[in-house]
């Protein structure tokens, strides 16, 4: 039985992986959470931070907010356990944090958990090489989210363009959104992004070239995609005993 610690388990994806977890993961068990909002109906106790948390645990995994993140390094290092960060809107600071915190205890972090993003951005990697360098196709990012998101671009949405930027031999330059006069660069990728409604996710990756234009899209038509990826992620970790940074290419044996 993996035994999870949940940060963030007061909130929409709290409430869909404390469902997940009872209905689909019969060898898990969410045993405390992590919330400033202690009122809410769980079948564990929750603790309103994280140096109160007092209970035995093989994983703590965190849907919180950036915030959140020092005290959940804290805890980690106290108790020795992995930590999975599924937060976003880091700043380079919290970065810095994060980077030398893998040093001392296991520490998975993804910007996004589900695992058909985590396959597009193995593919991205591929094949932006090939159609920027040798065939000259224009490359642009464009995400999507509900009016209730509070950091932007995505960190899904930085994700992909990083790891498309890393993938080429040339120096790109990524900007957020276009205005004014003047055309584009060759070596700009412009993530673009859009907030309404009740958007989950939507990630496009749109590769322009003369005479054709090839699309790579991803939409999350449910957050159980997201659950799903980070209660992976928990059995992955749990046995992981050795320092350093893991991802979800790490649970999903990605080598191609």
């Amino acid at each position: 039985m993996v035994k999870i610690v949940l940060s963030g388990c007061s909130g929409k994806m709290g409430s869909t992986i404390t469902n997940l977890a009872l209905q689909k993961f019969p060898n898990i068990q969410i045993v405390a959470g992590i919330d400033k909002f202690t009122n809410v109906n769980r079948n564990y106790p929750i603790f309103e931070k994280a140096e109160n948390c007092s209970v035995d645990y093989d994983v703590l995994l965190d849907f919180s907010r950036a915030d959140t993140l020092t005290s959940l390094i804290e805890l980690s290092k106290k108790t020795k356990k992995p930590l999975i960060l599924c937060s976003t809107g880091y700043t380079d600071e919290d970065l810095d944090l994060i980077e030398k915190a893998s040093k001392e205890i296991p520490l998975f972090r993804s910007a996004n958990m589900s695992i058909g993003i985590n396959l597009v951005n193995a593919l991205l990697k591929k094949i932006s090489p090939i159609l920027y360098e040798n065939f000259d196709f224009d490359i642009e990012l464009v995400e999507r989210h509900h009016n209730q998101k509070v950091d932007s671009p995505s960190g899904t949405a930085l994700l992909l363009a990083h790891s498309i930027q890393n993938s080429l031999n040339e120096e790109t330059n990524l900007i957020y959104g276009r205005e004014g006069i003047g055309k584009r660069e060759k070596n700009e990728i412009c993530v673009n992004t859009v907030r309404g409604g009740g958007i989950i996710g939507d990630h496009e990756v749109i590769y322009a070239g003369d005479g054709e234009v090839i699309e790579v899209n991803h939409k999350a038509i449910s957050r159980d995609v997201f659950a799903i990826g980070a209660l992976k992620a928990c059995e992955y970790m749990a046995s992981q005993t050795k320092t350093g940074k893991y991802s979800m290419d790490d649970v999903l044996n990605i080598n191609f």
